[in-house]
């Protein structure tokens, strides 16, 4: 019996300590899917007109539509597209029927149509209140004075288009621009990997529960 002790208690804390981490990641994997629902009906939520006081933490992904016009000015943010390749997300200023400017992102356009005139014009718009985590440690910083931007650093836009802070990202414009592609706000960049941590802390688990079954087999055979 004292031959199989040490091993079995260290087979059974082993397992333990991993089936534990592995019941956490399930937890959190529930936790995450609460947030992506949430997250999901606040963005297809009933359009509600611009806040007067902003709050990030509590209007991102509010639902907003807004009648007014287009300014003459357009930001390019280089960005890459699936299955359509490099190009650029237009952020235009745009002013409200009631004087407030503010910052819409339009969407995609192919690489080539950076020159494309854009012209003021009047338009509804539907879209989602966003600020963006666009930069991390290898973003370079904007060139402003070329018009390229790698981030959407939405008070560094404002203040080159002379608007409040404040980002709409559209997901639906009229009239329509034939030239742009809306890319609207969703989920699919918010990670949720914790099933695939679960699997792995269980899957260890099993990997050391045989290890110790090997163990305490070759206790029991003199071999060890």
């Amino acid at each position: 019996m004292k031959r199989i002790l040490a091993p079995a208690l260290f087979g059974l804390i082993g397992i333990a300590i991993l089936v534990s981490l592995g019941t956490w990641q399930l937890q959190r994997l529930e936790w995450k899917r609460a947030i992506l629902d949430r997250i999901e009906t606040t963005i297809a939520g009933n359009p509600q007109p611009l806040p007067r006081l902003i709050s990030p933490a509590e209007q991102t992904y509010m639902s907003v539509a807004m009648d007014g016009s287009f300014g003459d000015g357009a930001l390019y943010v280089l960005v890459s597209v699936k299955r359509q390749g490099p190009g650029w997300r237009v952020i235009s200023d745009f002013t409200t029927q009631d004087g407030r400017r503010v910052l819409v992102d339009r969407g995609f356009t192919p690489i080539e149509s950076k020159a494309a005139p854009r012209p003021g014009a009047a338009a509804q718009i539907t879209g989602n209140l966003l600020w963006p985590d666009d930069r991390n440690s290898s973003t370079p910083e904007n060139d402003v004075a070329g018009n390229t931007w790698f981030a959407r650093d939405v008070a560094q836009m404002a203040e080159a288009l002379n608007t409040e802070p404040l980002l709409i990202v559209a997901r639906d414009v009229r009239p329509s621009d034939p030239t742009l592609t809306p890319m609207p706000v969703d989920t699919a960049g918010i990670p949720n990997d914790h099933l695939q941590y679960a699997i792995t802390w269980f899957s260890l688990a099993a990997v050391w529960l045989i290890m110790t079954g090997v163990w305490i087999m070759r206790r029991f055979q003199g071999k060890d």
